[in-house]
């Protein structure tokens, strides 16, 4: 993995590819961004479903490795299997969210604290990669974190109305193929995908196609992923390089996931994922860190999913330190993406960072 095009405006920053291949043969990407040789406090980032490290990342706003990096922090980036920079996505590599949480999360924080020794290490993770996540913690796999902001979504999963809908009865109609692309230039006018986009475009102001199956669908599911006045007109001329195709694989687990309002194993036949508990949610006391839960005030993919966990949370668990924060007039993955997001967002990360640094 090269995060170099997008961290081109890191002013002195070194870029430190970190090669990693899971115990199952995966090769994921990692890298870490560095300053000087001051022991830091790391923080891994963790990116969403089809997205990647580059969400981070982007020059043309103030964007949140540059943040860390001036606040005293050493970033780390992991590009886990579902990164649209690694071909699993589309190439038929069959995968659930277990592997994410038994193996590239578990693995990729023992790689770092092999590297930063005694250091802090926190996380900030967004939406499936906060879902994973808590399914790792809820296993005691990733024991002793100082602290986790998760965005978006954490053990309870609750999706968007219009998207609930969608995902039961979509997930039907599209289980034969493989994707869902974003990018018409890549699917072809004429493919079985197109009815996706053309749906997509329905009542929709902006002519982009990329931008109308994200904003308007989600995928096909129904959710929007942003609200579309936050982003940087650079940020929305990239949304084709920033948000890769959906693999349906992951749909069952996603559909076992959202009804339930929590996070649940999904292989209970191979003895492998038997690490994982059953349910995350019903093990939510072995966390062992603060916890910050931040949402958009517009989230349309994941809804009140983080109030929902707080709510839990405080009354299943009253002795975790778990708080909310919801960021008025920001969607799902504005606050990271969003042009204004180092102002109306990261400074509540901030905050939480360092009082647990």
């Amino acid at each position: 993995m090269n995060l170099r095009p997008l961290c081109a405006r890191l002013d002195g920053a070194a870029v430190e590819d970190v090669p990693l291949r899971v115990s199952d043969g995966t090769r994921l990407g990692l890298c870490r961004v560095s300053r000087d040789d001051r022991d830091r406090p790391a923080v891994l980032l963790l990116h969403g479903h089809t997205a990647s490290a580059d969400m981070f990342t982007l020059p043309e706003t103030r964007n949140l490795v540059a943040v860390l990096l001036d606040a005293g922090y050493e970033p780390w980036l992991l590009d886990w299997r579902g990164s649209r920079r690694l071909p699993y996505n589309e190439d038929g590599t069959r995968y659930s969210y277990d592997d994410v949480s038994l193996y590239d999360i578990p693995e990729a924080v023992a790689l770092i604290r092999g590297r930063i020794g005694n250091r802090p290490l926190l996380v900030v993770a967004h939406c499936v990669g906060a879902m994973t996540l808590s399914m790792s913690m809820a296993a005691g796999l990733v024991p002793g974190l100082a602290g986790v902001v998760a965005q978006g979504v954490f053990l309870t999963p609750k999706l968007y109305g219009r998207a609930r809908l969608r995902m039961h009865i979509g997930a039907e109609i599209m289980r034969n193929r493989g994707y869902q692309a974003v990018d018409i230039r890549r699917a072809g006018l004429w493919s079985k995908q197109s009815l996706v986009f053309a749906l997509a475009s329905l009542g929709s102001e902006c002519k982009d196609p990329t931008c109308q199956i994200l904003h308007n669908s989600a995928w096909g599911t129904g959710a929007s992923l942003y609200v579309h006045e936050n982003l940087h007109p650079l940020t929305h001329d990239r949304l084709a390089d920033l948000f890769g195709s959906a693999p349906l694989c992951a749909l069952p687990h996603l559909r076992q996931n959202e009804p339930a309002h929590a996070v649940t194993r999904w292989n209970d036949a191979d003895g492998r994922y038997r690490a994982l508990p059953q349910n995350a949610l019903d093990h939510a006391d072995r966390i062992d860190c603060p916890v910050l839960l931040l949402s958009g005030s517009r989230n349309r993919l994941w809804a009140d999913s983080n109030k929902l966990c707080h709510e839990v949370l405080r009354t299943r668990h009253p002795q975790l330190d778990v708080r909310y924060t919801e960021i008025p007039g920001f969607g799902h993955v504005d606050p990271f993406i969003g042009r204004s997001a180092a102002i109306d967002v990261f400074g509540h990360i901030l905050d939480f960072l360092d009082e647990h640094r």
